[in-house]
């Protein structure tokens, strides 16, 4: 593999700036990073490349990937997915690179009529989408839990996802596993050195899985306000939030104008298929509880942030559901983690870098630091004041390699 300095621009390392330095990678790692002196500020900044810990690769969909990277994340975590799918999404990065790195949980902790299945059956019933939930564990006994983990270990997972709809947000009722059977599955995860995490969309499904020792929630519930027990909860656990605002903005719909401006912006359309632009502009329209609001999650997230909780950044940008975009998604949450959450643009940055790698345990990225991925991209602007700039795109490398777009 080659070697090459980036030159004289401002680095944000995923924790510290770096007014001016240069950065070298050799075979496919950082090796040194190095701070210079200049009479000019930089045009440009480095960043460690983006982790997305939170999509969808529906059936092994070949545009997810390669999408990604376009848009500077250099890793996404799927969360929840058929092994065969998680198989040939492997393949795919080893023969035509140009990838996103994956990480995984392969299947979700499911049981039979459980979620996901409500939202996946809603949008397609096409035949092999039925063969591939009928493939989907269907846990009862804490036996079921042990075997389940068991499964995924043999399969190289890098974390384990439990689901926790009740249907409370969507006026409806579905099959959920008890919290008896949740509890054997965290337990057992955490016994194979796995953290687990849960979907959740209301409170009370919140409480109750952070009640039973989940390390984090893969989505902030929009039912209710925040209050008291749930930042005990957070806290007593000592548990992270990806809270998807924007999904979450998708699924009220209240996010519909925001959508259509990512989607639109003129700095990405030639990163973006009209498709998915097209995909992007609508909206789930899942929200069907009176009063469920997306300011509900951004007045929680104010909360839980001022009182400590690991927040990340996760899009659940997924194929078929709408409102979202692979790698562009990542984009608008960092938006919203600024300008209706009160993050400072660094402090959005790190959750989609060093915290996300921190809280996963990747500890290969998130850095730019010596001996580390070579994951990083370069932006034109400073996204250290302006994080709307995160989208002046113009070099991205995974690995040491750039992405052919950028070449």
């Amino acid at each position: 593999m080659s070697s090459f300095n980036i030159p004289n621009v401002r680095i944000f390392d995923g924790e510290e700036i770096i007014p001016c330095g240069t950065v070298t990678v050799e075979n496919g790692k950082i090796t040194s990073v190095d701070a210079t002196s200049s009479t000019t500020t930089p045009t440009h900044t480095l960043l460690p490349g983006l982790i997305d810990c939170h999509v969808h690769c529906n059936s092994a969909a070949p545009t997810a990937l390669p999408q990604s990277l376009r848009f500077g994340v250099t890793t996404v975590c799927d969360m929840h997915n058929e092994y065969p799918n998680i198989i040939t999404l492997r393949k795919q990065i080893e023969e035509e690179g140009d990838c996103a790195d994956l990480k995984t949980t392969s299947f979700g902790a499911t049981v039979e009529n459980g979620w996901p299945g409500p939202v996946v059956l809603a949008h397609s019933k096409d035949p092999h989408v039925l063969a591939e939930v009928a493939t989907w564990p269907k846990l009862k006994t804490k036996q079921d839990a042990k075997d389940y983990i068991r499964e995924r270990v043999s399969e190289g997972v890098d974390y384990i996802k439990l689901m926790h709809e009740s249907g409370t947000v969507m006026g409806a009722e579905f099959n959920m596993p008890s919290l008896e059977l949740q509890k054997a599955v965290i337990d057992e995860a955490h016994a194979n050195d796995l953290i687990a995490v849960a979907h959740a969309t209301c409170r009370k499904d919140t409480l109750d899985i952070l009640g039973v020792g989940v390390d984090g929630l893969t989505h902030q519930f929009t039912d209710q306000p925040p209050n008291q027990e749930v930042i005990d909860a957070y806290l007593k656990n000592g548990a992270h939030l990806n809270p998807t605002l924007a999904a979450m903005g998708s699924l009220t719909t209240e996010g519909k104008a925001l959508q259509e401006q990512f989607a639109h912006d003129p700095r990405i359309q030639h990163l973006l298929p009209e498709n998915a632009r097209n995909n992007m502009c609508t909206c789930m329209d899942f929200a069907k509880l009176p009063g469920c609001t997306v300011d509900n999650a951004y007045e929680t997230l104010r909360q839980l942030k001022a009182a400590g909780v690991d927040v990340v950044v996760g899009s659940d940008a997924a194929g078929p559901a709408v409102g979202t975009a692979w790698g562009l998604s990542v984009h608008q949450e960092l938006h919203l983690l600024v300008h209706k959450c009160g993050f400072t643009p660094v402090e959005a940055l790190k959750a989609a870098t060093s915290i996300n790698a921190r809280r996963f345990r990747f500890h290969d990225r998130g850095r730019i630091q010596p001996g580390l991925r070579a994951d990083l991209v370069l932006i034109e602007g400073n996204p250290l004041e302006d994080i709307g700039e995160t989208l002046n795109l113009r070099s991205v490398w995974t690995k040491g390699l750039k992405c052919s777009t950028f070449a």
